[in-house]
């Protein structure tokens, strides 16, 4: 391989390595502000969490339930997570909704955030 096509690949894999997700715990980013979670899988279960495996690259994090897991929500902002549709029902973008407050801290999969009363676009996180 040229030199020059050894530096062009070498440049792609240092911009692939820029798009790579932080590999930093989950954090809660509830009313109080964020706190970090556990980064050990035994401080993770004594804190009440789960220890698994996250998104697409199977990173190993702590999922923390909130305490106000399932709580009839018309906006994020009376939640500890994000407000979101309980189903999967995928309604119109703007469409009036009520949401539950989200599980736990866990943002990946495909759900429907309600803010302001309202359904925001659908997202599917890996």
């Amino acid at each position: 391989m040229k030199t020059s096509h050894l530096a062009a690949v070498a440049a792609a894999f240092l911009a692939l390595g820029a798009c790579m997700p932080n590999a930093a715990p989950a954090t809660d980013p509830g009313p109080a502000g964020p706190t970090a979670a556990p980064e050990t899988r035994a401080a993770c279960e004594t804190e009440g969490g789960t220890w698994r495996r996250e998104g697409r690259l199977g990173l190993m994090a702590c999922v923390m339930p909130h305490a106000d897991a399932g709580q009839p929500c018309t906006d994020s902002d009376q939640c500890a997570g994000d407000c979101r549709l309980a189903d999967d029902k995928r309604p119109a973008e703007g469409e009036a909704v009520t949401g539950v407050c989200q599980a736990n801290t866990s943002n990946f999969g495909c759900f429907t955030r309600v803010e302001d009363g309202r359904a925001a676009a659908t997202l599917c996180i890996d």
